[in-house]
């Protein structure tokens, strides 16, 4: 599908707001992806697509999910904002006829993260945190960061994230923590070098 037929589609599925925010993680993930040497082209795609499925009700989600033979884990089922990543990615092969599985893990990662992310999900999930219209305190200190040092600013995205998910007394997903332990185990092994 060309990307004016994906624009035209996600405007059509999604409220304004979600929408204007996949344009601002698509503009900011094309920018970073020229600042750190990734394919610009697929994070302009995966910045763009990376919501797809987050406006699709929850009794929906979950029922799109078991269709296209996704396994949800306990913490998934009841934290439903953590089901759009992995459902969204699947919407984006079969809806947007999608099929190159460095964009698509970029959007199956985006809301958790993982360990040994590679550069394109992590200028996916920093992307999405950062992007323009988010207005959080700290955000600009973030923005900054994510240009001087990727991994520092996912750090900070990650300890804030543990931190906001403990506050409001949710689930927190282990991926955002092993995410965020890789990154430090692997920092540390090079300033030891």
């Amino acid at each position: 599908m060309a990307p004016e037929d994906i624009i035209s589609k996600l405007k059509e599925s999604m409220d304004e707001g979600r929408f204007k925010h996949s344009l601002g993680v698509m503009e900011t993930s094309l920018i970073l992806a020229r600042r750190y040497g990734a394919n610009a082209k697929k994070a302009e795609l995966a910045g763009l697509i990376h919501d797809c499925a987050r406006d699709v009700p929850f009794d929906a989600q979950l029922k799109m999910a078991e269709n296209f033979g996704i396994l949800l884990d306990d913490i998934q089922k009841q934290e439903p904002v953590l089901i759009h990543g992995p459902l969204g990615a699947e919407i984006a092969r079969n809806d947007f006829g999608i099929n190159d599985e460095e964009i698509l893990n970029a959007v199956r990662l985006h809301t958790t993260g993982d360990k040994n992310m590679t550069l394109l999900e992590k200028i996916i999930y920093i992307s999405d945190y950062i992007e323009p219209g988010r207005c959080f305190p700290g955000v600009e200190d973030l923005r900054v960061k994510a240009f001087k040092d990727l991994e520092e600013a996912l750090t900070s995205a990650f300890d804030s994230t543990i931190r906001y998910v403990i506050k409001s007394h949710r689930l927190l997903h282990p991926r955002t923590v092993s995410a965020r332990n890789f990154i430090l185990l692997h920092k540390g092994r090079e300033e030891r070098t």
